[in-house]
């Protein structure tokens, strides 16, 4: 639904305060792991033991590299929790904000913004061309 460029532009508005309103946030998700220590005395080692777990571990690529934390305390992970949701709150908004900015740039009249070199270059002539004669 495309819009007055004025109202377009107050919407483009909307969106960059919701994202600056965001807070911290950051990539990434949190996995559930489970298996086995390496104590072989270990209750995780008798047959039927489903092993240790599930142990809650935030996952996230730098530079390609996939990196694993784990939590040392409740409160870590529900931080955790908080920044992965805001991020993705921030990825709505940019879809958003992308498509809202397409519509202005489709909205906005072009402006003569030609400089005098570019004004200086000759057109094409609209003459045709002769034929080449045979030798």
């Amino acid at each position: 639904m495309m819009g007055s460029l004025q109202e377009l532009e107050e919407r483009r508005a909307g969106w960059l305060s919701q994202i600056l309103e965001l807070g911290d946030f950051r990539p990434g998700s949190i996995n559930a792991t489970q298996g086995r220590c390496g104590n072989p005395n270990c209750h995780c080692h008798k047959p039927g033991e489903p092993g240790h777990g599930p142990n809650l571990r935030l996952t996230y690529k730098v530079d390609g590299k996939t990196i694993t934390e784990s939590f040392a305390t409740p409160a870590e992970q529900r931080k955790a929790e908080r920044e992965l949701a805001a991020f993705r709150r921030y990825q709505e908004l940019s879809r958003a904000l992308i498509e809202i900015n397409a519509q202005i740039c489709r909205a906005r009249p072009v402006e003569d913004s030609l400089t005098p070199q570019e004004k200086k270059r000759r057109k094409r002539s609209k003459r045709k061309s002769l034929p080449k004669s045979a030798p």
